[in-house]
C-alpha cells in the first residue's frame, strides 16, 4: 500500500466514525456492507457501556466525534508531510494500550499503520470492544490491511518495536522487559491549569470541559490548579456548575462520597459544591471528583517549576503566555501531530 492508499483508508474510517458522533446515530453513506458495520459498531458501543460504566454513551460519542474530526484528508496529509513513510520495509510494532478513556490507544494504532508498519495490539480489558471492529472496517475499505493488523491477549512475541502505555509501576516493568527493543514507554501524567483571576466566565466554563470530560480519568484531564493568593473560587464553581449532573452517575458519586469521607476524617480543609471538591495539595494526580490546587507568588517561578516537572505533566491550560500551553476547553481535542508526552511517535516509527 502507498501512503496515499493508507490516507484514503483512514479518511474513510473517519467518515465511518462520524456516523456515531451525535446522540442519534445516523448513516452518512460511507462504504458499508448492507449496514453490517454500522449495526455492528452500534452494538459494540452499547456493549462497551455495559462492560465499563465509566464509558457512558455521551463519552463514547465524544470520542467518535473527536476522531472523526481529525481523520480528514487534509489533516492526514498535513500530519504525514514531514516524514518519509513510503518505505518497502515493514516492521511489526507491538502496542500495549491503556484503558482509562475510550480509544485511548487509537493514535498509536493509526500512527503505526499509516507509517507502513504492522501492528500487534494488546488491549486493556477496560477498553476492548471498539478497536477490533474499527480494524475490521479498515480492512473492509482497504483489504491490504488484513495482513497488517493482529490482536492478542497472550504474551507478545515476534515484534520489532514497542509502544507501551501504563502506570508508573507498569512502566518500570516495560522498561525492563522491552529494553532490547526500540521503544516508547509512557508513564502516568496529569494536566494542570494556571489561573490568574482575570479569566472570563466563558474561559472558566471551557475549563470545566478540561476537568470533567471522561470523568477526569485521562492524562489530558486537568487535575491540578495553580492560582494566585486570595483567588476567588466562587467564580470557578459558578462556571462549572453545568456539570452538576455528574453526581448522578453511581461510580462518580461513590468516589465523591468516599474521598469526601476520607478528607473529613483526616480533617483536611475542603471547598466543595456537591459534585467537586477542591483541596490544597502539592501533588499532580488528584482522585476522582477532586481537584487539587496550589497557590503561586510569581508566574515566572511557576513556569520554571512546570518546566522542571515536565515529565509529570501532559498539558498546561492557561491564557497567561506559558510556552506550549493549550487554550481552555481543548485538552481532550489533540491534533494528530500533538504527541503524548511530547515524544514524536511518527519520527520513532519512521526510524525503524
Amino acid at each position: 500500500m502507498t501512503l496515499t492508499d493508507r490516507i484514503i483508508a483512514f479518511e474513510k474510517l473517519g467518515q465511518f466514525l462520524a456516523q456515531f458522533s451525535t446522540e442519534n446515530f445516523k448513516k452518512n453513506g460511507c462504504p458499508d456492507k448492507d449496514n453490517q458495520y454500522f449495526e455492528a459498531f452500534s452494538l459494540q458501543l452499547k456493549r462497551q457501556q455495559e462492560f465499563n460504566a465509566w464509558f457512558t454513551k455521551s463519552q463514547l460519542i465524544y470520542a467518535c466525534k473527536i476522531w472523526s474530526t481529525e481523520l480528514t484528508n487534509n489533516n492526514l496529509r498535513y500530519w504525514t508531510s514531514n516524514y518519509t513513510l513510503d518505505k518497502n520495509i515493514s516492521k511489526t510494532v507491538a502496542i500495549i494500550m491503556a484503558g482509562n478513556i475510550p480509544l485511548v490507544g487509537f493514535h498509536d494504532f493509526i500512527s503505526a499503520l499509516i507509517a507502513g508498519h504492522k501492528v500487534l495490539v494488546k488491549q486493556s480489558r477496560n477498553d476492548k470492544h471498539l478497536l477490533p471492529l474499527l480494524a475490521k472496517y479498515l480492512e473492509y475499505v482497504a483489504p491490504k490491511f488484513k495482513d497488517f493488523i493482529s490482536f492478542t491477549n497472550k504474551k507478545l512475541e515476534k515484534f520489532d518495536a514497542v509502544i507501551a502505555t501504563g502506570s508508573n509501576n507498569t512502566a518500570r516493568y516495560f522498561d525492563y522487559y522491552f529494553e532490547k527493543y526500540p521503544n516508547i514507554i509512557r508513564k502516568s501524567r496529569n494536566s494542570v491549569a494556571v489561573l490568574t483571576g482575570n479569566e472570563t466566565y466563558e474561559e472558566l466554563t471551557l475549563l470545566g470541559e478540561d476537568i470533567f470530560r471522561y470523568f477526569g480519568l485521562g492524562c489530558r484531564s486537568v487535575s491540578k490548579l495553580y492560582v494566585p493568593k486570595n483567588y476567588d473560587f466562587d467564580q470557578l464553581f459558578k462556571a462549572v456548575y453545568q456539570h452538576k449532573e455528574l453526581i448522578n452517575y453511581q461510580k462518580y458519586q461513590n468516589n465523591y462520597d468516599y474521598n469526601k469521607a476520607v478528607y473529613l476524617m483526616s480533617e483536611f480543609k475542603l471547598l466543595e459544591n456537591g459534585f467537586l471538591m477542591l483541596k490544597e495539595d502539592p501533588s499532580y494526580a488528584s482522585p476522582i471528583a477532586t481537584l487539587f490546587y496550589e497557590y503561586y507568588d510569581n508566574l515566572h517561578q511557576l513556569e520554571r517549576k512546570i518546566n522542571n516537572d515536565a515529565d509529570k505533566i501532559q498539558c498546561v491550560v492557561t491564557q497567561c503566555g506559558i510556552k506550549k500551553a493549550v487554550p481552555f476547553g481543548t485538552t481532550q481535542q489533540p491534533k494528530l501531530w500533538d504527541y503524548a508526552d511530547g515524544v514524536d511517535t511518527m519520527a520513532f516509527l519512521e526510524s525503524l
